[in-house]
């Protein structure tokens, strides 16, 4: 009965607000009615390798988009959630620069759906790690966020500091594929107390975007590395051009 009091007296002074546009809805970590139906979630036919969404209708195993069929991925398996644009696009960037650590929740729940037929009971699931300097800006590596908060979803193990980043790359806007895969090459590196849980497992590496793919490709040949048995990738939201 406390416990329920000092519930309504919680939601008397801070209601429940929208996660994109803080206007008033009626449940925690939820969205309203016009950010809801802008919010770019992404159904149906997708790339196996990308998770951007194609064309047509059905469930074939290995459909991929142009550019998957043109650049070969590292990886075995990708998905993401949302589109980056509308209400997704603030949302990724309130997580990542505005300490909305609120969103990681129901950004896993979206996860947990779309990466469903990427995971197993076995499933070692791995955030893309930040530069110590900037983790120490940011104070926080929202990937990580995601992944504590999409294992706690799933029930699979996730080791946050697997993987490290030895050199502080530059800010990646505006670079092109070949400039991003350059800079990030060799750049990230599976933490040696950590190798003898990632050799023999299937890996989920999680992002909060995926633009090139290059981030991606340097933690996946990381973990290929250490041993791991096959790599996926998942992200939050997927950059719709340059895929």
């Amino acid at each position: 009965m406390l416990a329920e009091r000092l519930q309504t007296a919680i939601r008397l002074i801070y209601p429940p607000a929208c996660l994109a546009c803080g206007g008033r809805v009626d449940s925690d970590f939820g969205l309203c009615g016009p950010c809801w139906t802008e919010t770019p979630f992404i159904t149906g036919l997708v790339c196996d390798a990308c998770g951007t969404p194609l064309p047509g209708e059905g469930d074939r195993d290995r459909a991929l988009c142009d550019t998957c069929l043109r650049v070969a991925r590292p990886w075995a398996r990708g998905r993401a959630a949302m589109l980056y644009s509308g209400s997704a696009r603030r949302m990724v960037l309130a997580l990542k620069h505005g300490d909305r650590h609120d969103i990681a929740r129901p950004g896993a729940d979206w996860l947990a759906r779309s990466a469903a037929p990427l995971l197993t009971p076995d499933t070692v699931i791995v955030p893309v790690p930040l530069h110590t300097l900037r983790l120490l800006r940011r104070r926080y590596n929202q990937s990580a966020l995601l992944a504590l908060a999409l294992g706690r979803q799933t029930g699979c193990t996730v080791l946050a500091d697997a993987l490290v980043r030895t050199a502080r790359t530059p800010s990646l806007d505006g670079k092109t594929r070949e400039e991003r895969f350059a800079a990030l090459d060799g750049t990230i590196r599976v933490t040696r107390s950590r190798r003898d849980r990632i050799a023999g497992r299937p890996v989920l590496i999680v992002d909060d975007v995926m633009t090139s793919g290059a981030t991606f490709a340097a933690a996946t040949e990381a973990m290929h590395e250490a041993g791991a048995t096959e790599v996926c990738v998942a992200a939050l939201a997927r950059v719709g051009k340059d895929a």
